[in-house]
């Protein structure tokens, strides 16, 4: 990591991603960071920030310049030196290794794949709606935490009485408490007991396949120009299994419980999605936009690089800022409103990634998002907050409720 002095102009924004200031509501200093430093240094934690749309855009682009190859968190570029025996994830990959991956696991991951799972994703979500009783209910504990990780784990193959448990693995593993960028040891434990399980059951699957996405990862190959042969590590596969488990728990659990508190406050927009159901895909985009699940992800720079009079030495670790570049008004009119009806001819939705790290799974993502909105228009026409109880996350990378108590009205 290089911690040399930062050359850059005077300010007074203080921005720390491990606080609790950042974990309840980070957009009013990613605004001041935007307009006054758009190329921040944080000496507390050795990383740079872009905040700007066009210049985390060009960054998610330039995978020459601001590599995957240390990790997307900070801990992981921290402590890379220690994680070299460790198989990559996709995610930790820069081309050409990347593509040989993502060409692998797109093989199991298809359009025509993913739309064929609309019937079970929708039977999934209106199955957990039909657990609850009364008026009353928790949007994440009672829903929105329980069918994500449902539907990702029943496609990898994970026995039913286990799914949820890769949910709780995965929450003690992001979380981060105030002022520290590690996990706690419980989340350290519950990286290790996850891996354990996948890696029982990739064996399990090796010697008895199913019909399941485990069993087509083993069963998956590539053949080059040269004729050679490549197929995925168990090492490999059990990455890509804590990945999309991960993703998969999390993502869909966050959009949709933002999106009950984001239409709470406008619920005349609630209201048109209610009166034309084909406007949900336009204002899940809007929500992603405004609100996204994933705040940021670390590259590593690989030369210096300049910008706005600043120079971020090359071998740093350079956060990128989503949920910033998502509000930043030179990219779109109006970035702190939020309008399903917005146009869309200016910056690109950043929510699921770009480049060539763009979300694998964002197309099962948004059908589910799509499908939980229809039931959750059907069951609250018209609702309420308690926001007395409404809790947030503190979680590296991800920004969302942990609580989100609601009754229905009239």
């Amino acid at each position: 990591m290089n911690s040399s002095n930062p050359s850059m102009a005077p300010s007074t924004v203080e921005f720390d991603p491990f606080s609790h200031d950042f974990f309840t509501f980070p957009y009013q200093t990613y605004r001041r960071l935007r307009d006054e430093a758009p190329v921040y240094y944080s000496s507390k934690y050795d990383f740079w920030a872009l905040s700007r749309y066009e210049d985390v855009a060009s960054a998610y682009r330039d995978h020459q310049t601001y590599s995957s190859a240390k990790g997307v968190t900070l801990d992981m570029i921290q402590i890379s030196e220690l994680m070299k025996d460790v198989p990559a994830q996709i995610i930790w990959m820069d081309p050409p290794e990347h593509d040989r991956m993502r060409k692998l696991v797109n093989k199991v991951f298809t359009p025509r794949a993913i739309i064929a799972l609309e019937t079970m994703v929708r039977d999934t979500i209106y199955d957990t709606l039909a657990g609850l009783a009364g008026s009353s209910f928790d949007v994440v504990t009672d829903f929105s935490a329980l069918f994500p990780v449902e539907i990702i784990t029943k496609m990898l193959g994970v026995p039913g009485e286990c799914r949820q448990q890769i949910r709780h693995w995965i929450d003690a593993f992001l979380e981060r408490r105030p002022g520290s960028i590690m996990p706690t040891q419980e989340g350290f434990e519950a990286a290790m007991a996850m891996g354990e399980f996948f890696t029982n059951l990739i064996a399990q699957r090796r010697d008895d396949p199913q019909d399941d996405m485990i069993s087509r990862l083993i069963a998956v190959e590539i053949t080059d120009d040269d004729g050679v042969v490549t197929r995925l590590s168990d090492g490999q596969i059990e990455g890509f299994a804590r990945l999309l488990g991960g993703a998969g728990a999390e993502t869909v659990t966050k959009l949709v419980a933002n999106a009950i508190v984001v239409f709470a406050d406008h619920p005349d927009q609630w209201g048109q999605l209610r009166h034309n159901p084909a406007t949900i895909p336009a204002a899940i985009e809007e929500l992603l936009r405004y609100d996204g699940p994933v705040q940021y992800n670390f590259r590593y720079s690989t030369r210096d690089i300049t910008l706005h009079g600043s120079t971020i030495p090359a071998n740093s670790a350079v956060m990128l800022i989503t949920g910033s570049a998502n509000r930043d008004e030179r990219a779109f009119p109006g970035a702190d409103s939020f309008d399903i009806n917005r146009e869309r001819k200016f910056g690109y939705n950043l929510g699921f990634g770009y480049g060539v790290h763009s979300c694998l799974g964002a197309a099962l993502a948004r059908m589910e998002a799509r499908i939980a909105l229809e039931a959750l228009l059907e069951l609250l026409p018209h609702y309420e907050i308690d926001r007395s109880g409404l809790q947030r996350v503190s979680m590296t990378n991800v920004c969302g409720w942990s609580n989100v108590p609601v009754r229905t009205t009239s």
